[in-house]
């Protein structure tokens, strides 16, 4: 992650926060013959202090955890495509805004013991966020479904290192050119979530995020 001192100003809290409300990542290790890659969904603990999670037994990452290995979870907010035009200032270029986190740290198996309650509180997590729908659970599988899906996949947990986060949303430019590039965004199909962007480049706190 390139860290722009002007875009790196959100607090490590914060940068946690986002994450969690993501839920969802980019999961690297070095592996044998290059870069190892998984895009899957996770939980923080309360804490801070590690990331759990699971993937397929046959994911090229979990064969390699024979031992612990640094690793990086990059997790991607909304982003954008930003015009020169929308800024009304003279000699502007063209650029992308976004918001990203990355947190480094070290990635191991977990007891395959430990991979329901993993599985749970990963559930429990995005299914709380769907109330007043009842929260899904997984005693309503039954035994043979439950006990083959638990042979598939294996827990990862990452304890947390370090946390690099970039936010940016025009924090460089005048509060009016910054307001000016947030509505041409609104009808902008340039990027993923632009209108969130949007949103997020409106306040005076955009300025100096937390």
């Amino acid at each position: 992650m390139h860290q722009n001192p002007a875009f790196r100003k959100a607090t490590q809290a914060s940068a946690l926060e986002f994450a969690s409300q993501r839920g969802f990542g980019i999961l690297s290790i070095n592996g044998t013959d290059g870069p190892l890659a998984a895009h899957i969904p996770f939980t923080i603990s309360p804490d801070g202090t590690y990331v759990e999670a699971h993937v397929m037994r046959s994911n090229p990452i979990a064969r390699a955890l024979t031992t612990p290995q640094s690793a990086l979870l990059a997790i991607s907010g909304p982003d954008g495509y930003i015009s020169p035009d929308w800024y009304d200032l003279e000699d502007q270029v063209p650029t992308w805004n976004y918001i990203a986190v990355h947190l480094r740290g070290q990635l191991q198996l977990l007891p395959q013991d430990d991979l329901r309650g993993v599985l749970e509180r990963l559930s429990d997590e995005f299914e709380a966020r769907l109330a007043p729908k009842p929260i899904w659970k997984t005693d309503k599988l039954s035994t043979e479904a439950l006990n083959k899906m638990l042979r598939m996949i294996v827990p990862i947990r990452l304890d947390i290192t370090s946390t690099d986060s970039t936010r940016k949303l025009g924090q460089n430019k005048p509060d009016t050119a910054r307001l000016n590039a947030a509505d041409g965004l609104e009808t902008s199909a340039v990027g993923l979530e632009t209108s969130d962007l949007a949103q997020m480049m409106r306040p005076a706190s955009a300025a100096t995020p937390t």
